[in-house]
Parts: C-alpha cells; structure tokens; sequence
C-alpha cells in the first residue's frame, strides 16, 4: 500500500463535512493506484504527475508531485514532466505547471 500523505486544509474541511463521500474517493483512489500492472510506484506516480499536468488541475499538480518525490523520484524527474508538456499542451500551461510543481517541491 502506498504511503498516505497527509491532507491539505482545504479537504480537511470537506473530508469532515462528506466523511462518506472522502471515504469511498479515497478507496476508489487507492484501488486505481494498487491494481495489479507492471508500473513501479514512482513510474505510477510520475504517470498521474503527467494527466495532472495535462488536465491543468493545480491542487493534483501539487499532490502529484509531492507523491511523486515521496515515492522516490528525484526533483529533476519530476520537473521533466513539465518540460515534455510543453509540446504537447503548450508553453503557458506547461510553464504553470512547473511554477506549481517548483512551489511543491521546492526546486
């Protein structure tokens, strides 16, 4: 089982004012995460980093990458996620994302 993070303040809240809603996301997540393939748990990890990035979704940026370096990516890794987005999504969202991922994890 994956390291559990501890939970921004702002989930905190809804976490204590949906507890059944919190509970059932997080064990979907974990089942998501946990199911049987051939990913390692940084690779999985560095994975998700990549659809945050893509979907635009600053507080999964920020998580993404805080679990990516929990799970023993090294900060160049987790930055080169953003550095390939850049073709991909375009310049001004990538470079969001890496601003995102710097203040997370601090490069």
């Amino acid at each position: 089982m994956a390291k559990q993070t501890a939970v921004p303040k702002k989930l905190k809240r809804f976490e204590k004012k949906y507890p059944e809603v919190w509970a059932a996301f997080q064990a979907l997540g974990a089942a998501c995460h946990e199911k049987g393939g051939p990913l390692n748990e940084k690779t999985r990890r560095l994975v998700k980093l990549g659809i945050a990035i893509g979907s635009q979704h600053q507080g999964a940026v920020h998580s993404a990458a805080r679990q990516a370096l929990e799970s023993g990516a090294k900060k160049e890794e987790i930055l080169q996620a953003a550095v390939l987005a850049i073709t991909t999504i375009g310049w001004p969202a990538a470079y969001a994302a890496m601003t995102w991922i710097e203040e997370e994890i601090g490069a």
